[in-house]
């Protein structure tokens, strides 16, 4: 079984990570490369503007702080970008299909195309959707609280939504279903974390379509995800039973 749930993730993680990251390349890349100008832009505005009210030498001591922070090592623009960007989403596809195959089987489902596809529905909603309510996909250079704080948020609301979806679509009891639904706006009553002073050095009309691209990627990697694994999982499935008849 350990064996079948590995195989299984690795290759729908593959096709569906593939797959995606080639979207991503026409639709996500271009905007992210994009906000990096404004924010580089934005920077050198910033520098030049402190130099000329006589705090250079401060902003020179923190761009040399500020220097040997990010001095750390990044792929370059271009082929080793693209290919570490793939590398990601084929290995955040992997993790899906993994998480997708062990609440199945846990619950006790059959694994199809049908019941796979549900499934990545209620896992786009409990870890993309529900949580974008309150903090959406952000561009480099856009505002943002405590990364901490926004951290700790983001997984109280996704474990709170996933809990509270298996109650709510498994229990029939009215009063666990309305448990459930007090659970899932919970984290949005106490609210998400968001900076003081939201100023974004990228234009609202560019994170906007990010933001809105972002979440259908998410959706559609969550899908193709769901749908790869309800196809190869009864496909591996029938080789393994097939095999000790053959022996």
């Amino acid at each position: 079984m350990v064996n079948r749930v590995l195989t299984v993730s690795l290759l729908a993680g593959l096709l569906a990570g593939l797959l995606i990251a080639a979207l991503q390349h026409v639709t996500t890349t271009p905007l992210i490369l994009k906000a990096e100008t404004y924010e580089t832009a934005m920077r050198a505005f910033e520098a030049q503007q402190a130099a000329f009210s006589g705090e250079a030498k401060l902003i020179l001591a923190h761009s040399g702080h500020e220097g040997a922070e990010h001095a750390e090592w990044k792929p370059e623009d271009g082929l080793q970008r693209t290919a570490f960007t793939t590398l990601v989403t084929i290995a955040t596809s992997i993790g899906f299909a993994a998480l997708l195959l062990g609440g199945m089987i846990a619950a006790g489902d059959a694994i199809d195309e049908r019941r796979a596809l549900i499934w990545a529905a209620c896992g786009f909603l409990a870890f993309g959707l529900v949580p974008a309510a309150g903090l959406a996909p952000e561009l480099p250079g856009s505002a943002a609280a405590e990364l901490v704080h926004r951290q700790i948020w983001w997984i109280a609301t996704a474990l709170a939504t996933a809990g509270g979806l298996f109650v709510f679509l498994r229990m029939e009891a009215p009063w666990l279903r309305a448990l459930a639904v007090l659970v899932m706006l919970a984290p949005h009553v106490i609210g998400a974390p968001h900076p003081a002073a939201p100023e974004s050095k990228v234009p609202a009309e560019i994170a906007a379509h990010f933001t809105a691209l972002s979440l259908g990627i998410q959706a559609a990697l969550w899908l193709v995800t769901g749908f790869a694994v309800g196809v190869i999982w009864p496909w591996v499935s029938r080789r393994a039973t097939a095999a000790p008849a053959t022996a």
